[in-house]
């Protein structure tokens, strides 16, 4: 049986650009990793938990997420964070590449159902 030849569609960037919220599970991340490497560990985990989410290379983190995982100090950093990943264009002419993430933070109190 022969294979059908794959067709290869130039899909716009515009469909790419989506935005998402998240909750994502500190405690998991910075479990057991020494008391004072767990806020570095844990914004490290919020890059390496975008770059999954979005397939993006590319992840910038706002000022004001990084505000909240410090918030308790470095060695007592939240259970959960609440997260709005958004996948924008890149207009630079030199950027590697077209697409990039932009984590930010969202305020949340209760985590049940969400």
């Amino acid at each position: 049986m022969a294979k059908d030849a794959k067709t290869t569609q130039k899909r716009s960037t515009l469909a790419d650009v989506v935005t998402r919220e998240y909750t994502i599970h500190m405690h998991k991340h910075v479990f057991g990793r020494s008391l004072r490497k767990r806020a570095p560990h844990a914004i490290k985990s919020v890059k390496a938990f975008a770059t999954l989410a979005m397939g993006t290379k590319d992840v910038r983190l706002d000022p004001s997420l990084n505000k909240a995982v410090w918030s308790r100090g470095v060695k007592h950093t939240n259970h959960r964070i609440r997260v709005r990943i958004s996948r924008r264009r890149n207009d630079d002419e030199d950027a590697k590449e077209k697409l990039y993430s932009y984590v930010t933070f969202v305020p949340c109190v209760d985590f049940k159902g969400k």
